[in-house]
């Protein structure tokens, strides 16, 4: 088995010797179509042996196999040529037809996407790296996660691009609180590169008995991203989980007519971290009714995440502090989720959880739809023992949710948990951002004496060190 990590390590330092990169983003952005088509390129061998019928979206001449795998094959500006007159503005502009998801997903893909490379022998020496890998082999699907996961951290340390990665311990346990089941339609309107959507198809593939099961995970998990970058990301994690034909659309969910969600839109399950301290795009608040409208993206995702909620359809949802306060519309938002579903679990979150790139204080709140709050749980996650911080080097573990797992089950109040009726609430006018009453803080008796004490003392020992200084100088 080839060591995935050095190779994708190698491909991005033969990268930075290419003059057309510059920056983490866009060399993610390369590596990312160049693996998506060799993926696309290894998945479509194994399908075409499986099925002699079976036809590749992709056209033949452009296949991976055909122009890439070759390590003698074309290169220079003959490579160059090819891959930016020929490759991508046939994808771009594919000819598929309405139902081809598929097709649909290439064309969407390879619009948003740029070859940077300029360098011919660079571009062919980065290819022939890559086709160390192999996608069909079982054992490189999972160090693909790894390498995924890589991948995102280095894109999640770019402040302008945080809001695609969502920590792999949080994503893991929203899931396993929800519980998705097989057959629930399952949704994130807002997916990033698709973490909770993989968390959720790795929970639902321990269901699956059969082929009709198989069948029934494929068509149930869906989600949609704006930003072209995490939605190819998106797309080609779906694929390397075997989902065939993800579905993801290329859109920003808040375009939606909110009127427009009718009963055959609505979802079982929606698992998902919106974006948030983001301003939402020109007119898209109008999308909603008029006293839910504004330009906070995680109020709006809430309101969308409501209406796109089946009757006793299940949530899981990343929001950040400013989100539980606040008056006007923030405060009719709140009471609309406190109305129409059964707020019974917030987890308040340390603030440095999505440090480095977001540092205000987030939250995971599960709800139900179809029944009114009656109560909120509230649990206060604390860092580990002597920890002060979270960090890109030492993140959030899944292992510190045991304790939240074990206290689910059986709810009682401690030293991290309290319980808050819903009269209380509302005499606060809806504002969530309630503080742990339960906590053990260590009273400071201040002694006043002491304290000048400790300041005379310490501005004579700086008056010493100042005249002796003085003097030594002299």
């Amino acid at each position: 088995m080839t060591n995935i990590a050095g190779t994708i390590k190698s491909i991005r330092d033969i990268f930075r010797k290419d003059p057309g990169l510059s920056g983490d983003a866009q060399r993610i952005e390369q590596l990312g179509w160049m693996i998506f088509l060799k993926l696309f390129d290894d998945k479509d061998k194994e399908k075409e042996i499986l099925n002699p019928k079976y036809k590749s979206p992709i056209p033949t001449k452009l296949q991976w196999r055909n122009w890439a795998e070759n390590d003698e094959g074309i290169t220079g500006d003959e490579l160059i040529n090819f891959v930016n007159n020929k490759l991508f503005p046939t994808l771009k502009n594919l000819t598929v037809s309405a139902d081809d998801r598929l097709g649909i997903t290439i064309r969407q893909i390879f619009d948003g996407t740029n070859n940077y490379m300029k360098s011919g022998t660079t571009f062919r020496q980065a290819i022939n790296k890559l086709n160390e890998i192999d996608f069909n082999s079982s054992k490189e699907h999972h160090v693909f996660n790894v390498i995924y996961e890589e991948i995102l951290q280095g894109l999640a340390a770019k402040k302008d691009t945080g809001e695609f990665y969502t920590p792999r311990a949080v994503t893991q346990f929203i899931v396993d609180m929800v519980n998705p089941k097989l057959g629930e339609k399952i949704t994130d309107p807002a997916c990033g590169t698709a973490g909770f959507l993989v968390c959720a198809i790795e929970h639902l593939k321990k269901q699956v008995k059969n082929i009709e099961d198989r069948k029934t995970l494929q068509e149930t998990v869906t989600g949609s991203e704006l930003k072209p970058l995490p939605f190819m990301l998106s797309v080609v994690n779906l694929i390397t989980h075997d989902i065939e034909v993800p579905q993801i659309e290329n859109g920003d969910s808040l375009s939606r007519e909110y009127n427009s969600i009718k009963q055959k839109d609505r979802v079982d399950i929606i698992v998902a971290n919106p974006p948030f301290g983001g301003v939402v795009g020109d007119g898209m608040e109008t999308n909603f009714p008029l006293n839910y409208r504004t330009k906070e993206s995680a109020d709006l995702f809430l309101i969308l995440f409501i209406q796109l909620l089946k009757d006793g359809g299940r949530a899981g949802i990343v929001l950040p502090d400013g989100s539980l306060t606040g008056d006007g519309v923030k405060q009719r938002v709140r009471q609309k989720l406190l109305e129409d579903c059964n707020v019974h679990t917030i987890v308040r979150l340390p603030q440095s959880v999505f440090a480095p790139y977001a540092t205000v204080n987030t939250n995971l709140i599960f709800f139900e739809k179809g029944k009114p709050t009656k109560e909120i749980w509230y649990y206060e996650h604390t860092l580990p023992e002597g920890q002060k911080a979270y960090s890109k080097t030492k993140p959030i573990r899944l292992e510190e949710f045991e304790p939240i797992k074990q206290w689910w089950k059986n709810r009682e109040e401690s030293e991290v948990a309290w319980k808050v009726p819903i009269q209380t609430i509302i005499d606060r006018n809806y504002d969530l951002d309630i503080k742990n009453p339960n906590k053990k803080v260590e009273e400071v008796v201040y002694d006043r004496k002491a304290i000048i004490l400790n300041l005379e003392n310490s501005f004579k020992k700086s008056l010493e060190l100042l005249t002796e200084l003085s003097t030594t100088e002299k």
